[in-house]
């Protein structure tokens, strides 16, 4: 019978041969696109798929457009997160949502 310990040593034995295979497989493959990219005089571009890596300068957020707003005061809320507190009020002292609503 084959014990836990030798099953194990196996098993590490037959992840490095995977391992091994998929980086020589790996490597074979960019080797042939290349090829075919050079034969046919493709670049990056061609195919569609070069996407710009973010750097920190290019962080910009997003901004939502408001769909609720505050008549009396000019404030507006996109719908996301929490509700501020001046709708929560509102809302306590009997308003409705749909009435703040641009």
């Amino acid at each position: 019978m084959v014990t836990l310990k030798e099953l194990l040593a196996q098993r590490a034995q037959l992840e490095e041969q995977i391992a091994q295979k998929q980086n020589t497989e790996r490597a074979d493959a960019i080797m042939r696109v290349k090829a075919l990219m050079a034969e046919h005089g493709l670049t990056l571009a061609d195919l569609g798929t070069v996407r710009k890596v973010k750097t920190s300068g290019d962080q910009r957020s997003s901004s939502v457009a408001p769909k609720y707003r505050n008549r009396a005061t000019g404030e507006t809320w996109s719908g996301r997160g929490l509700q501020p507190k001046w709708l929560k009020a509102a809302i306590t002292g009997g308003a409705k949502l749909e009435d703040f609503k641009i």
